[in-house]
């Protein structure tokens, strides 16, 4: 049977360093994405959209394993993060944060995989955040990033590292994108890896 790791075939993308900023050029990729908005600690979407996205991609591997022989591990939850007014990230006004979690899924997924995954979920389990789901081609084209250690509420010096980088040769582009590598429901705060990535000019 193959085996497939994603983040270690893109290792570039998914082990950054921790002390400086590098840059990166992201193909396409494949994800399954659910769209929202408000605060993830407390809107109820967060969570839905959660639940569905983890629920359809262990489908997609248990199918693909089954079918196709090939065993994946299932990539990492990503967020892209933006708002109608950029200021209620400084004033923390998490109500009008936008948000679009997603999961990349292998080349090998094709649409009829998908779509008999999200089928199957829904017979299975009927849950609230398959509604909005889709399958989406994403790509990012030139980036920014950093590894940040440690809590989310403590992001803030890894993403000004980011915009000071793009600044010196470039300029912003697109939405704040995080990659949370750690099972934040095991590890503690102060261990959690999160990528914080930006696309640039």
């Amino acid at each position: 049977m193959d085996k497939i790791d994603l983040k270690a075939r893109w290792a570039g993308l998914y082990k950054p360093s921790a002390k400086a900023v590098v840059e990166v050029d992201v193909p396409a990729f494949n994800f399954l994405m659910v769209d929202g908005q408000g605060d993830p600690n407390t809107s109820p979407d967060y969570p839905r959209a959660v639940e569905a996205l983890y629920a359809v991609a262990y489908t997609v591997k248990f199918a693909l394993k089954k079918a196709a022989g090939l065993d994946h591990v299932v990539m990492p939850l990503e967020g892209l993060w933006w708002a109608d007014d950029l200021g209620s990230f400084q004033r923390d006004s998490r109500a009008c944060w936008k948000w679009t979690m997603m999961i990349m899924q292998p080349p090998q997924a094709s649409a009829r995989v998908i779509q008999a995954a999200i089928a199957d979920v829904h017979a299975r389990k009927r849950l609230p955040g398959l509604d909005g789901l889709r399958w989406e081609t994403f790509h990012e084209g030139r980036c920014a990033q950093i590894m940040h250690v440690g809590p989310f509420s403590a992001e803030g010096p890894a993403v000004q590292k980011v915009h000071d980088y793009i600044a010196g040769c470039s300029a912003l582009r697109g939405k704040h994108h995080e990659i949370y590598l750690s099972d934040v429901r095991r590890a503690a705060p102060e261990k959690w890896k999160t990528i914080i990535r930006q696309p640039m000019a």
